[in-house]
């Protein structure tokens, strides 16, 4: 029977995916002398190469092994620090990542990214050896001269071939280190009638010559430390030095004897070592994980647990007032009001706390632009410091899955089209190294991420003269400036003077527009000339909960996100400018924006209320205002999104539904669904934008 090793690939792809992170974060920020980050780094390429050999992705063991051999190299003191080598290694842990992907996803990767890269480690090691001091490498090279001798004595549980690690594959590793001679004790073999074919037995005494240290034996042991009994023997033939503690599990009588007159200790990681000391090398648990699971913290489960209790307590209770209904109705009302109360507390408490452990700190996002930003300014010849504050913000496991992508395209643009060059800097009198910070923070019940650089800002009469040109607007169209640079989402607009890989092709700005207000948020912007630009996004915490204004209109009920609301008024007759065809304006602070009437986008079939019957509610979209005419303001309530799609069909102008309190069904209102289904029903936008400027000139 065989063990199926794809049970474990999650497990090594999740450890590997963080094992990169770990090394492009470090290397960012490694410097000479730098020997923890160095040994963290080194340990992370080792652990991924140890699995990738376990489950026999080869390109990526290759590909490693090469990278672990200039890191070794580092580690030792062999190879200084150096900014060109620093480069070569985030392009590595770029190329191990591909490899990863391909290998998980079952495709062969024929970037040829990899193979550049792989011929530079392949140089850069090769120009190493051939500056080494010739009598040194013929000291290194010679049989058994500087060399440790090692005994290790290796007992691994009965389960420890179910976990997916193979005893060969150490071996091989060990072999890479020096010379290796193996022998196995087979005394622990039952008899076949009661072998269990995916349980080990088997003890190995191994004795390994090699210049190596201690730590580089326990790497390779570090994916089963805790599944066997480990024992590390330095012997020297004049004197033996030794880590960790005293274990004699699993020696020979010639070892331990040995081991007793050198007075040597024991490195071991035996799980049932009676021992009082612990082990120098820290055992780290390997989280079992499949690909869309969330690490969540302890105090948020155990609110959760403690949020239950209360409600089973408060449940408990108000069975027991319903028995007593029967016997005596004394007093009983006002108990079963208080406990009801307590229900719905305790209710909205448990659903928070739920929505908590989707919850994750929004540096998993922010984590990733260092090393963007590090790679652009590079190709821009610009210096640059990035600032990341408020990483520990928490949102919505979706909402951030799909935010990224717009935080990355707002990041690029402050670093191309923000940022001067530090000539250009220092000529403006400021410093040669630009800023750009991105801060994460909570604001009511959403989250704002500010991107902010301190660069030259918006060039306000270059847009305005290209959206001219592209007749966005006319020539004698009166905007304020913020109303100008806004006009940066439209589709299509761009003020580079040339195409570049970062830039120039009028793609972008509108797309990063729409994915945010396709999660219900919205985008502004602010910018001052010479002192730079902030782009400041909004976006509900989840995507699951919505706070809503309930409106009644023709006896249905709907709910508009508060998140898109401006404000609310009772309808002025004498604001509102029809237009030819059903179209009509409404004056709102001196400003005339289109009014919407949800009755006839929705067709609903009850007779029409004048305009003036109603109440108005102000909309904000996409950095426009529109006016929403509905018969009557209800309650605002936190409300559980339901899909709309996947239970009816798709509805333009809808995104959702919910189930209120009395158990009926109410449609939520998708602001810029309702925004395209107004403009299908309606004349051309760059109509009316005329219509409502001359209305605007005739008031």
């Amino acid at each position: 029977m065989s063990i199926d090793l794809s049970q474990f690939i999650p497990t090594f792809l999740e450890e590997s995916f963080e094992g990169l992170e770990l090394m492009e974060s470090s290397l960012l920020t490694l410097e000479q002398g730098d020997n923890d980050s160095i040994h963290a780094i080194f340990r992370a390429a080792h652990s991924i190469k140890g699995g990738a050999g376990t489950f026999g992705f080869d390109k990526v063991t290759d590909f490693t092994h090469e990278v672990e051999t200039l890191l070794d190299e580092m580690r030792d003191g062999r190879r200084s620090v150096n900014q060109s080598d620093v480069n070569l290694l985030l392009k590595s842990v770029d190329c191990i990542k591909l490899l990863i992907e391909c290998a998980r996803d079952g495709q062969e990767c024929n970037d040829p990214s990899i193979n550049e890269v792989h011929i530079d480690l392949e140089h850069t090691l090769n120009s190493s050896r051939a500056v080494e001091n010739p009598q040194e490498s013929e000291q290194s090279s010679s049989e058994g001269k500087g060399d440790n001798s090692w005994f290790i004595s290796f007992k691994p549980n009965h389960e420890m071939l179910q976990t997916g690690n193979d005893p060969i594959h150490i071996f091989n590793a060990l072999e890479e280190l020096g010379s290796l001679l193996v022998e196995v004790d087979v005394s622990e073999l039952p008899p076949l009638k009661v072998l269990h074919p995916e349980e080990c037995y088997f003890t190995w005494q191994l004795t390994l010559q090699s210049p190596c240290e201690a730590e580089d034996i326990s790497e390779i042991f570090e994916w089963v430390e805790d599944d066997c009994e480990l024992s590390i023997i330095k012997l020297d033939q004049e004197r033996v030095s030794v880590d960790g503690i005293n274990a004699n599990q699993g020696m020979t009588p010639e070892a331990l004897s040995v081991a007793e007159e050198s007075n040597q200790i024991i490195t071991s990681a035996a799980e049932n070592s009676n021992t009082e000391n612990k082990p120098k090398t820290e055992i780290k648990a390997k989280p079992v994980a499949d690909g869309g699971s969330i690490r969540v913290g302890i105090d948020k489960v155990d609110a959760l647990i403690n949020r239950v209790g209360e409600l089973v307590i408060t449940q408990a209770m108000l069975q027991q007032v319903g028995e007593e209904l029967l016997d005596d109705e004394h007093d009983l009302v006002s108990k079963l009001r208080e406990g009801l109360s307590q229900l719905e507390g305790n209710t909205r408490d448990l659903q928070e706390d739920v929505m908590r452990i989707r919850m994750l700190p929004i540096s998993f996002v922010f984590n990733r632009f260092p090393r963007m930003v590090y790679d652009i300014s590079a190709k821009l010849a610009k210096k640059v410091e990035l600032k990341l504050t408020g990483e520990q913000t928490e949102l919505d496991k979706t909402v951030m899955e799909k935010i990224g992508d717009p935080l990355v395209h707002l990041v690029r643009n402050s670093l191309d089209h923000g940022l001067e060059t530090p000539e250009e800097r220092l000529a403006a009198g400021k410093s040669e190294t630009g800023t750009v910070h991105l801060n994460a923070y909570h604001q009511g019940g959403y989250i704002v991420i500010d991107i902010s650089d301190d660069g030259r800002g918006l060039n306000t009469e270059k847009i305005k003269q290209k959206a001219i040109e592209k007749e966005l607007i006319s020539a004698d169209h009166n905007l304020s400036d913020d109303e100008i640079n806004a006009l940066i989402f439209a589709p299509g607009f761009s003020t580079a003077d040339a195409v570049s890989d970062l830039s120039g092709r009028g793609v972008g700005m509108d797309v990063v527009r729409r994915n945010i207000e396709s999660l219900g948020g919205h985008v502004s912007l602010t910018s001052e000339a010479g002192k730079g630009s902030t782009f400041s996004v909004c976006l509900p915490l989840t995507l699951a909960i919505l706070d809503g204004q309930l409106v009644n209109v023709g006896g249905e009920i709907y709910i508009v996100p508060l998140i898109s609301i401006v404000e609310s008024v009772q309808v002025a007759k004498d604001a509102i400018k029809k237009l030819a065809g059903c179209d009509s304006l409404y004056l709102f602070r001196d400003e005339y924006i289109p009014l919407y009437n949800i009755r006839q986008l929705f067709t609903i079939p009850n007779t029409p209320k004048e305009h003036d019957e109603g109440m108005i509610i102000i909309i904000e979209n996409g950095g426009g205002k529109f006016a929403m005419v509905v018969d009557e303001l209800l309650s605002q309530q936190q409300v559980v999104l339901k899909s709309l799609e996947r239970n009816y069909m798709s509805v333009e102008g809808i995104s959702g539904a919910t189930i209120l309190g009395d158990g009926e069904v109410a449609l939520i209102v998708d602001i810029k669904g309702l925004a395209s289904l107004k403009l299908k029903k309606s004349r051309p936008v760059k109509a009316q934008l005329i219509l409502a400027n001359e209305v605007q000139e005739i008031a």
